[in-house]
């Protein structure tokens, strides 16, 4: 029996391993973005019944396991405050550099509110350089303005 989202993710990520599966294919298994369809399969977003069938099929889940899928995840999935992994703690650079000027230019352009995080979508690309692949991310957050009451 399993007994958290944890497990279900931990045999996700074994099972690929295994198989030697590619995020972009079980995307377009499910039909869904790589990006999405990955934070759902590494515990952060919630599966409908038919995705989670298929994430099932392609993993050879047992049937508990898709329930856990479909279940609401507790979300955040960094094991410490300021991340250790190298790839990880670049972005929380970035934050910690660059955050004061995101949240200056879009207070700037859009006024005091937020860039959501739930309508939200991301892509993730590589970009060829003479010099040597880039990595390409495009954010993409609905504003959501404060209200005053």
């Amino acid at each position: 029996m399993i007994s958290s989202r944890n497990e279900v993710t931990e045999m996700i990520v074994a099972a690929k391993v295994a198989k030697g599966i590619k995020w972009a294919d079980v995307a377009a298994r499910v039909g869904l973005s790589k990006e999405w369809t990955t934070a759902a399969c590494l515990g952060q977003m919630t599966l409908d019944e038919k995705q989670a069938s298929v994430i099932g099929e392609i993993f050879e889940l047992p049937d508990d396991a898709l329930r856990w899928l479909q279940a609401v995840p507790y979300k955040g999935s960094l094991p410490t405050a300021v991340p250790t992994d190298p790839l990880i703690y670049r972005w929380y650079e970035i934050v910690n550099v660059y955050g004061s000027t995101i949240k200056e230019l879009i207070h700037e352009e859009f006024g005091d509110g937020i860039m959501s995080a739930i309508d939200f979508s991301m892509d993730i690309e590589r970009e060829q350089d003479p010099k040597g692949d880039r990595v390409r991310v495009v954010l993409s957050g609905k504003f959501l303005p404060y209200k005053t009451y």
